[in-house]
């Protein structure tokens, strides 16, 4: 079956890093915009970065110059690395698949999702 499963999340301290992973089965992470949300307890859901089909990537103003998601073709996998991490970067953080998909998505348009991993940044 299809699906996007994550990895990498965990319990950092601030300006710390972290990297998440989105391994992708059943479809080519090449043929595919992946985007990455993320949902803090009593917040909506919100972009944090996307990467499109023809490679372009684009980030939310709050992470830009400290988060990178970038492609692993022979991995099937995409990455987010944080870096310099602040305790309101907590969140469960999702990964999202939008074949052929151009920019940033509304969530609702991403065809397959991961499971979710916990970013907690404190002290």
């Amino acid at each position: 079956q299809s699906q996007l499963v994550q990895s990498g999340g965990g319990l950092v301290q601030p300006g710390g890093s972290l990297r998440l992973s989105c391994a992708a089965s059943g479809f080519n992470v090449g043929d595919y915009s992946i985007g990455w949300f993320r949902q803090a307890p009593g917040k909506e859901r919100e972009g944090v970065a996307c990467i499109s089909s023809p490679g372009n990537i684009n980030y939310a103003d709050s992470v830009t110059g400290r988060f990178t998601t970038s492609r692993d073709y022979a991995k099937n996998t995409v990455y987010l690395q944080m870096n310099s991490l602040k305790p309101e970067d907590t969140a469960v953080y999702y990964c999202a698949g939008l074949l052929h998909g151009v920019g940033c998505r509304l969530s609702y348009e991403y065809d397959y999702w991961g499971q979710g991993s916990q970013v907690t940044v404190s002290a």
